[in-house]
């Protein structure tokens, strides 16, 4: 007794309870922000082509059937500079244009590192020597063809840049002054904000929060790790309101999105490698409406969903419910 008694006396106990507290009051929600909430999605060619899908036709259906109104593009430097000084703006002509039609808004990602594996995306034809001066004369390419777009809400400079041990079989060390360079490159060719991103689960937030006019991050709760097997990450919807609050007391004010909100599964290996069931297993109708409930708890009010692709090749493959689910969602959010 007198032991317990002295550990309810003591100093660490106190410092837990302030360090509970002070989480706890980290934890609420001070945004305001309630319903309705702003949902959207990435699309890319990269990633219709890995699925065998007819990228048009996929893209028009997630634009006409789900009514998507919000989308974040990439411009992956192969397919828009597939040889040395010669561009390709064919697939991101048409995709800016539908958006157009529509009144869509678009974020378009520029930068060597942008969604979707192997991470780093680089033409062949790239020297090493010549990376820094390629690198910017491809950005600069993209955002003189687009600036004058009335769809284009937000650039995307790089994806996650600072998550670098995720990445660095393929993309090397982050070279933060080049980082830099392409930020100051794109805000002096065009006054719409630079978003630059983090992950949500690893990443620090803070440089990639200071580095840019708006910031986003990812949101991501089923993975599946080589050595451990599938697996959820142990975290409430207060770990992303904490991480916000802290960068926002520190930092300022700065609109924020969850730029990438995972509704495909995390794999070992492929998707059209991989089972039907073992792709529903790992995020069928009930993760999927798991994911958007645990994202509207977080703060954040701009949610771009990752998947639209897959949710059309299962709804081709004789499996609708997640596109289904996805049109139930963007029709509320309109």
């Amino acid at each position: 007794m007198n032991f317990l008694r002295r550990i309810l006396h003591s100093r660490f106990l106190r410092i837990v309870v302030i360090v509970f507290i002070v989480l706890w009051i980290l934890s609420l929600d001070y945004s305001g922000n309630k319903q309705p909430f702003t949902y959207g999605v990435s699309f890319s060619r990269f990633h219709s082509d890995e699925l065998k899908l007819d990228w048009r036709e996929t893209y028009l259906a997630i634009l006409d059937d789900l009514k998507v109104r919000d989308f974040r593009f990439s411009a992956h430097w192969p397919l828009t500079e597939p040889e040395e000084g010669k561009f390709n703006f064919s697939e991101l002509d048409f995709q800016i244009k539908e958006a157009e039609k529509r009144n869509a808004s678009v974020i378009l990602a520029v930068g060597r590192r942008l969604p979707g594996w192997p991470e780093c995306h680089e033409p062949k034809w790239l020297k090493n020597d010549e990376k820094e001066t390629r690198l910017l004369n491809y950005i600069t390419e993209v955002v003189n063809r687009y600036k004058d777009s009335p769809a284009i809400k937000y650039w995307q400079v790089e994806n996650e840049p600072y998550l670098t041990f995720f990445s660095r079989s393929t993309c090397g060390v982050l070279d933060e002054k080049l980082l830099e360079k392409e930020v100051t490159l794109v805000q002096q060719l065009d006054s719409r904000p630079v978003l630059v991103t983090d992950s949500g689960e690893f990443g620090t937030w803070y440089k990639a929060y200071n580095q840019g006019d708006v910031f986003g991050t990812s949101l991501y709760l089923y993975i599946w790790n080589h050595k451990f097997g599938p697996l959820r990450y142990p975290i409430l919807p207060s770990f992303f309101r904490i991480k916000q609050n802290i960068i926002r007391l520190f930092n300022g004010p700065k609109e924020t999105m969850v730029i990438e909100l995972s509704a495909e599964p995390w794999l070992l290996q492929p998707i059209a490698s991989t089972s039907l069931d073992v792709q529903l297993e790992r995020m069928g109708p009930d993760k999927f409406n798991e994911m958007v409930i645990f994202s509207s708890k977080t703060n954040f009010d701009k949610f771009y969903l990752w998947g639209a692709e897959w949710w059309y090749w299962l709804k081709l493959n004789g499996h609708p419910e997640l596109w289904d689910q996805a049109r139930s969602l963007f029709s509320s959010s309109h």
